[in-house]
């Protein structure tokens, strides 16, 4: 064997080694996300039979996160996973939510959604009403893969209507968001 072919074999496999993709997440990115995993997705440390079976509870809380989220479920922090962590929302935790009915049982067929007011308050003007609810589906739509468009006939994906809740207890917020793809009836108050 030549020395310059040696020296072609070598400088082949330092170059495919060297030009492979560089990782986008750096030890920052990963102590950013610990904190974002145990703030809203629950993560604590465990040990027993999820650590015996190789599957860290970081994995573990990536794969909800991403599946809550849309992203390619892969377990591992990615760049759209940081991408995803580091976008504007909201503090309430969305993982393991049992009070909120709707969290982690259902998921739309479809990103893009349509709703629809039923009817308004008295408390507040048509015009705010519609300008609220607008704003608040904005706020969804830039953190998740979710899109709105409003109908004004027909039955929507999302129902929106506001009424009494019982007789003693009237309320100035949407009441009822009725998910047609849905079998439960699901109350917000």
């Amino acid at each position: 064997m030549s020395l310059s072919y040696s020296l072609s074999i070598i400088l082949s496999l330092a170059l495919a080694v060297y030009c492979g993709p560089v990782s986008q997440v750096n030890v920052k990115d990963e102590d950013f996300a610990e904190s974002y995993l145990k703030k809203f997705f629950n993560l604590t440390e465990e040990t027993g039979p999820t650590i015996r079976r190789g599957i860290s509870p970081v994995s573990r809380k990536l794969i909800e996160m991403q599946r809550f989220f849309g992203l390619q479920i892969t377990g591992t922090l990615d760049a759209d996973t940081v991408a995803m962590m580091k976008k504007p929302r909201c503090g309430v935790p969305d993982g393991n939510l049992a009070r909120f009915s709707t969290f982690g049982q259902y998921k739309w067929e479809k990103n893009s959604l349509t709703y629809r007011m039923e009817n308004y308050t008295p408390d507040m003007s048509v015009s705010e009403v519609d300008d609220s609810i607008e704003r608040a589906l904005q706020v969804w739509a830039k953190v998740t893969p979710l899109r709105f468009t409003r109908i004004y006939s027909g039955t929507a994906d999302i129902m929106i209507s506001f009424g009494r809740q019982c007789e003693y207890r009237e309320l100035s917020v949407v009441e009822k968001v009725h998910f047609t793809k849905v079998k439960r009836r699901n109350t917000i108050s």
